[in-house]
């Protein structure tokens, strides 16, 4: 894999701020998928408490024809594992129309939720928002103009024929038998998260970003409505500037959420898992056949899945050579990954609980010292690609002769196992008390990473594992 310069090249002194860009739009990971995720809590919860009829009239329904997904021509289903196709909707109307208006209705959020024949595991695969795919021919529905063939991003097929466009797109992509979606709304997030009384998260850095609305300090803290809305929009104040960091941030939060929903607190006390419910349950359109009964039976099939047994991977993916700012399945890995999801062999092979702490959870500042213009960009970017998030790339004060990778007394672990990825040189590990994340010095001697493994199993992380464990 090549280096590819994505971003602008830092100046020989401090990076200025950055020029101004579209404002960034919101990718409603989290919830969406946690919903998705946790859809097996919905039907043993809800008889708990009682609201059955209420919940069940919450969730609205979109019919999905067999010839709106192309008939004969669908992968045949080869396990009995369950696969549900999860979209965020931004929908600007209403409630939305507060955070930027535009006709229509958009998706930025497309996930897999596959869940074990046994329900005893469930992993959901993420698709970067940016990755050019071919899409297929959908036609019009309603106010949807349709599409025909054509090589495009990958939620061009929602914007284009809605979920049954991108379902039939997904299923195309993967060769992965598609049982049900969930579609979630825009604004939802927000009562899910007040609902469980806020969510933790632990901050490197302070944050101040006037766009999201977000001023917040260093360290542990509990966000709640706004803030954390704010938190998982905000791009340009956190971490690189990229749409992959922020999906990281993301994860990250869905991570946190998903074990405070799933934790003792919130099952054992009916008024504040009905009200989780009923936010979850208001903002989801479902096909007809996946009903509240029907998550039900999911549910009392798998009261042992616990959150360290929901397990969240990534599509292998890299900046395209040929379209900037646009991203590239890397294969033959995302074929054998989908392989592995459609015969139900994904559990498996994901490395979760092997590796206590995954590369997402490693938090690095690139610092270029080579006296190469850009170098800390190509670098950032390459890392990011392997799962690492980018804090932050900066212009090292005076010129680096070595490699150096910097760490903090309970970051040795971590660090080690940055530095295995390196061409070694005469780079070397250092620990300091000066940083609380991993510092990587490019110096004059780098001489790159080494090749990236084949798929031998997927890199992943699990629900016990959040921004504060990383921390």
């Amino acid at each position: 894999m090549g280096h590819v310069d994505v971003r602008p090249a830092p100046p020989a002194e401090d990076l200025p701020a950055p020029p101004p860009r579209t404002p960034p739009k919101w990718r409603p990971w989290l919830w969406v998928t946690l919903s998705g995720a946790l859809g097996v809590l919905v039907g043993a919860a809800t008889f708990a408490v009682g609201g059955y009829v209420k919940l069940s009239g919450n969730v609205k329904h979109e019919a999905v024809t067999q010839k709106d997904l192309g008939g004969e021509a669908r992968p045949q289903k080869i396990s009995k594992a369950l696969n549900v196709l999860i979209v965020g909707s931004d929908q600007r109307n209403g409630a939305n129309a507060r955070y930027g208006k535009f006709p229509g209705e958009r998706t930025d959020t497309i996930i897999v939720a596959h869940i074990s024949p046994n329900r005893d595991g469930a992993v959901l695969i993420s698709f970067p928002r940016d990755s050019l795919v071919r899409l297929p021919a959908c036609p019009a529905r309603g106010n949807l103009p349709g599409q025909r063939p054509h090589v495009g991003m990958i939620n061009e097929s929602f914007n284009s024929g809605g979920i049954a466009c991108t379902w039939k797109t997904i299923e195309g992509l993967t060769d992965i038998h598609i049982d049900h979606f969930v579609k979630v709304d825009f604004t939802g997030f927000k009562a899910m998260v007040n609902a469980l009384g806020g969510v933790q998260v632990c901050l490197p850095q302070a944050v101040h970003d006037k766009k999201a609305l977000l001023d917040l300090p260093a360290g542990k803290q509990i966000l709640k409505g706004e803030q954390a809305l704010g938190y998982v929009r905000a791009r340009y104040s956190l971490g690189d500037g990229s749409d992959i960091g922020r999906i990281q941030r993301q994860q990250m939060f869905l991570a946190s959420m998903a074990k405070k929903a799933m934790s003792g607190e919130t099952l054992t006390n009916p008024t504040t898992l009905f009200g989780f419910l009923d936010a979850v349950t208001k903002s989801i359109t479902t096909d007809p056949d996946l009903t509240i009964g029907v998550m039900k039976d999911l549910a009392t099939s798998a009261q042992g899945l616990t959150a360290g047994q929901i397990r969240f991977v990534t599509t292998p993916w890299r900046y395209s050579i040929t379209s900037p700012g646009r991203v590239e399945w890397v294969q033959p890995q995302a074929q054998r990954l989908f392989r592995m999801v459609a015969a139900d062999q994904i559990a498996k092979n994901v490395k979760s609980g092997e590796q206590k702490i995954p590369k997402s959870q490693i938090h690095i500042l690139v610092r270029n010292g080579s006296g190469q213009q850009g170098l800390g960009t190509q670098v950032a970017a390459e890392l990011e690609q392997r799962g690492y998030h980018i804090v932050k790339v900066e212009q090292a004060p005076k010129p680096y002769a070595k490699t150096v990778v910097a760490y903090s007394e309970n970051g040795e672990s971590r660090a080690s196992r940055l530095f295995r990825e390196l061409k070694k040189s005469r780079s070397r590990l250092v620990r300091t008390a000066a940083t609380q994340t991993l510092v990587l010095g490019i110096g004059a001697d780098w001489q790159g990473m080494k090749p990236p493994r084949t798929l031998d199993d997927v890199e992943g992380f699990d629900a016990t594992q959040d921004s504060c464990t990383a921390s």
